[in-house]
This record gives structure tokens, sequence and C-alpha cells, in this order.
């Protein structure tokens, strides 16, 4: 196989989008799509720029909820992508977003509320793990927050969890993908890992 050298402007080689729903200083809640979210454990690991409403909230009211959403809510996902909750609009994003904190109405989603943290869930995601950050700090140039937020709870669409077990059946689950910069869903199967708890055989 022979390869080209190239210096893509971003680096999303497919990764699932997530709604992160925050609490603003104002007691309003953010809802913000991003797709830097990956999982340790129990733990997520977030990336969110700086400067946005999300970083801040995510450093001064630790409690969230991230949502994931399957392949047929892009549309909702996109209607949110050029909105910001930060008033003003940061510098570095006023070209291309303006300000709006009702998110929920705006992407025609719904708030439903959660069982262990303040801020609400997307009742439309199949997958919602409500969460705390337990730590948050800068990347090494200083563009990005890298929070890391503990799962306190997970909460799966019923027909999701293979019956009688708290396994995600990955043949009834299909993420959001993200795939430099359009919206996918997952192929078919091609295997499974030799660690899988949900063999087919």
């Amino acid at each position: 196989m022979t390869h080209l050298t190239i210096e893509p402007s971003i680096l999303y080689v497919g990764t699932p989008v997530a709604l992160l729903t925050t609490l603003n200083e104002d007691g309003t809640v953010n809802l913000a799509p991003m797709s830097s979210a990956w999982a340790l454990g129990n733990v997520v690991v977030l990336g969110v720029g700086v400067g946005g409403q999300t970083a801040l909230n995510l450093q001064t009211r630790p409690e969230l909820v991230i949502n994931y959403p399957s392949p047929d809510l892009w549309r909702a996902v996109e209607r949110l992508a050029p909105l910001t909750a930060a008033n003003p609009v940061p510098p570095h994003k006023q070209a291309r977003f303006h300000h709006n904190r009702s998110k929920f109405s705006s992407a025609g989603l719904t708030p439903t509320p959660s069982d262990l943290v303040t801020p609400p869930r997307v009742a439309e995601c199949p997958l919602q793990f409500e969460a705390t950050v337990t730590s948050a700090a800068l990347d090494a140039k200083g563009n990005f927050l890298i929070a890391q937020a503990e799962v306190l709870r997970v909460h799966a669409a019923p027909h999701l969890v293979i019956p009688g077990t708290s396994h995600v059946d990955p043949a009834a689950w299909s993420p959001l993908i993200y795939n430099f910069r359009h919206y996918c869903g997952l192929g078919d199967e091609l295997g499974e890992s030799f660690r899988t708890e949900t063999p087919r055989n």
C-alpha cells in the first residue's frame, strides 16, 4: 500500500457524537454537541473547546449528562452546531455562531429529568450517562479543556438492552458518527472481539 503525506485541518477519523447537558450560571440548561469523548472504564474523557459555555460550565458546575444520539437525530445535532450559550459570543466564534440559550426547542429535542444530577437528559437519545466531572485541565496547547467525568448512572432504551442483562446489544445500537465533519451511522458488523460479553455464537 502506498500512502500520501497530508496535513488535514481536522482529525475526526470517525467518533461518536455526544450531546452534553450542563448548567449555565443563571440556572438554565446548556445543550451542546461534541465528538471528542471516549470511555476509560466508568470514566468518560471529554475534550471541549476553551472559551465556550460548555467548558465554563464543566469547570464551575461539574454535573452533566452525556447523551448519545442515534443516526436519525443528525439534523437535530446540526441545528445545535452553530449555537452558543456564551454571551457575548467569543471572538473566535463570532463569524459562524450566534447566541441562543433555548437550545432544546431550537433543536426540536425534549428535556427529561435525571435521577442523580441536576441537568436533564435528552429524551430522544437512546443512551444517556449521568456523570460528574472529577478533574479538568487544559490540553498541551491550551485550546481544549480535557475533563474526566465519572459516570454515575446509565439509561438505555429498552430495545438496546439484552433481556435479563445490563449489556447493550451491539446489533441494536448504532451511534451517530462524526467522520471528517460528515454524519454517518455504522455499517454491518464485521466480527467480534475475543473479550466480548455478548457473543453471537
